[in-house]
């Protein structure tokens, strides 16, 4: 099993930058992609960015998309998520998730591990 745990949320302008961090331990040799998703209340979870683990090819929801930076350290197990130009539609719970399977996908039910979720608020 592997066990991500995030961290970097907050609250903040909007125009402002965050940056949330995953740690990864346990099996980290089964990872093949890590994802953001994120959750408002009432909605489902959504995808915003993913990243394989060791190539570092990022893929980018279109509403996130030159806004958002997805990034990797493989000597620390952790994956980042910079977020600029924050704009309060960008206000959830932002989760990192982990996915052993070569092909890419959006559905949240395709990934096998799960952070506990942090929570980003942009206000205007």
């Amino acid at each position: 099993q592997a066990q991500l745990i995030e961290s970097g949320g907050g609250s903040v302008l909007a125009g402002g930058s965050l940056r949330l961090s995953c740690v990864v331990s346990g099996e980290t040799a089964s990872i093949y992609r890590m994802a953001w998703f994120r959750q408002s209340p009432g909605q489902e979870r959504q995808f915003v960015a993913s990243i394989t683990w060791r190539a570092g090819n990022t893929y980018y929801a279109d509403s996130v998309k030159g806004r958002f930076t997805c990034s990797r350290d493989n000597a620390k197990n952790t994956g980042y998520l910079q977020m600029s130009n924050l704009k309060p539609d960008d206000t959830a719970v932002y989760f990192c998730a982990s996915s052993p399977k070569v092909y890419w996908s959006a559905i949240a039910g395709d990934y096998d591990y799960w952070g506990q979720g942090t929570q980003v608020t942009v206000s205007s």
